[in-house]
């Protein structure tokens, strides 16, 4: 009942469908959020910026069992701090600490250390807000401020920030009495790229390539939550056709994914013949992506108003070929994956996350699902042609490695025959519609259901067709802290398995 009164003052939002917003003061800004989790409710996003040459603001966007909700506060000069809203969502720590990175505006979260802001970024340089960015001089390394654990026995491994095979750095601190984790810290962001800040040197119809590179394995997720703001700010219907080539790139995006991610686990638990055979598959995949639709990873495929092109017959049919001659052979790498002791053996009780330690600490998305988390934007919040579709939402509640491996097969199984659906499904007509920019000022949040989980993109315009701001959201800032939960009580030469069954981006949280 409590929610029931902050709703009754929301008003409706330009983008994402059910999507409401509310404007708070400091006063009732922890009571929303302690309404919103009592009611089921959790945190996806938390960001601020400045809306003119004074005013500041933060929002948080909040997923309700049946809709959305943005809160928005706008900071009194007086107020110094912005009360934390931690100890309500945990995932909101790391959020608040990029948040005073990014704008100077702090919370009053106890915990102060740095989140993207590393030894070269001066203290009082605040990208958000600086007008003219220094170029910084070198300075030494900082010491990072990680939790000490001690005791007999205890020891520290440190890993990374670089690492061996081609990925992103990230610094991983465990704490161990023999082999057993009794703590992980995480350090990321060594590669903030300045995402936001570059998004306010943009034009606002151009901004969606920019999105699409937020996170690369999510192009179509991301560009497709931008698009849908941005659209529904300039009050534009796409046509039928262009949102259901929408959905055909996005599950053709979530199956690359999940191929890949089948044969990397199967890798990582000493099974390299899955790496083999889900590369081999994933490669066809992407072959039949580029030859149906122009490009293998649709960096630039969904623009605003639609798509850059149009799916001819014969390239229909032969995706519509490529996803029958698909789902045997994967049928049968599940079936010799269930059936090898060693890799269940490896897979099974590992890296457990409950379901109430899950719904707990906000987990979302795919993971979440392997923890019986049962939230999916394409069937919770659907948006065309999802909310014609009959999506199936696959759920466990083991939430260990083996459940996250058993989602994904069940998710690739389940979008091969969804892509059928829509191929026979697609509705003629044109593919794109006219965009025009946006009146300065307003405002729209776009939300996609990507392979790894909700995507958020809010955006305001700015004058003269630019952008005031805009924040991209990788579900991966909700699930990376989980992460640390997840492998306590495990040993240590299993965190690359465990770590590879939640595939977090780090280019998706290092904007």
């Amino acid at each position: 009942m409590a929610l029931s009164r902050w709703l009754e003052q929301a008003r409706a939002m330009p983008g994402a469908p059910g999507l409401r917003a509310i404007d708070v003061d400091a006063s009732r800004w922890r009571d929303v959020a302690q309404d919103v989790a009592a009611s089921g409710g959790r945190l996806l996003a938390l960001w601020g910026g400045r809306t003119g040459d004074t005013d500041r603001r933060v929002a948080m966007l909040v997923l309700l069992p049946d809709g959305a909700l943005v809160v928005t506060l706008v900071l009194d000069r007086a107020l110094e701090r912005v009360p934390g809203i931690e100890d309500v969502f945990p995932s909101a720590t790391r959020m608040q600490r990029a948040l005073h990175d990014l704008t100077g505006i702090r919370t009053t979260d106890p915990d102060t250390r740095p989140w993207l802001r590393h030894s070269a970024w001066p203290a009082d340089v605040f990208p958000l807000v600086t007008r003219e960015l220094p170029t910084p001089p070198p300075r030494p390394i900082d010491d990072y401020a990680f939790v000490r654990v001690e005791g007999d026995g205890v020891h520290e491994i440190p890993v990374g920030p670089v690492h061996a095979g081609i990925i992103e750095p990230g610094h991983f601190r465990f704490s161990i009495v023999g082999e057993k984790v009794l703590r992980l810290e995480q350090r990321l962001g060594y590669v903030h790229k300045g995402i936001e800040r570059r998004f306010t040197e943009l034009p606002i119809l151009a901004g969606h390539r920019l999105a699409a590179r937020v996170s690369g394995d999510s192009a179509v997720a991301f560009s497709w939550a931008y698009c849908q703001a941005l659209e529904g700010m300039a009050g534009v219907h796409i046509p039928p056709r262009a949102a259901w080539l929408r959905a055909l790139a996005l599950e053709l995006e979530r199956c690359a994914n999940h191929l890949g991610d089948l044969g990397a686990l199967g890798n990582d638990a000493g099974f390299a013949f899955g790496l083999s055979q889900f590369m081999r598959l994933k490669e066809g995949w992407l072959r039949a992506t580029e030859r149906a639709l122009g490009q293998r990873y649709l960096l630039d495929f969904v623009v605003p108003g639609g798509t850059t092109a149009d799916l001819p017959a014969d390239s229909a049919a032969m995706l519509s070929q490529a996803a029958r001659t698909l789902d045997p052979e994967v049928r049968k790498l599940r079936e010799i994956y269930e059936e090898h002791a060693g890799v269940r053996d490896r897979f099974l009780a590992t890296g457990t996350v409950a379901p109430e330690l899950a719904a707990r600490l906000g987990l979302i998305g795919l993971a979440g699902r392997a923890s019986a988390q049962a939230f999916d934007l394409r069937v919770d919040l659907p948006c065309e042609p999802y909310a014609s579709l009959e999506v199936t939402k696959c759920v466990h509640a083991a939430g260990d490695v083996l459940a996250r491996v058993t989602v994904r097969f069940d998710e690739l199984l389940a979008s091969l025959r969804l892509i059928e659906t829509i191929l026979r499904g697609l509705p003629p007509g044109d593919h794109a519609a006219v965009v025009h920019a946006p009146a300065d000022g307003s405002s729209g949040i776009g939300l996609v259901e990507g392979w790894r989980g909700p995507v958020a993109v809010a955006l305001e315009a700015g004058p003269d067709g630019g952008i005031r701001r805009c924040h991209p959201h990788d579900p991966s800032w909700n699930n990376w802290p989980v992460l640390e939960h997840a492998v306590i009580g495990n040993i240590v030469p299993d965190f690359p398995l465990i770590n590879k069954s939640f595939n977090l981006s780090y280019s998706g949280q290092d904007l």
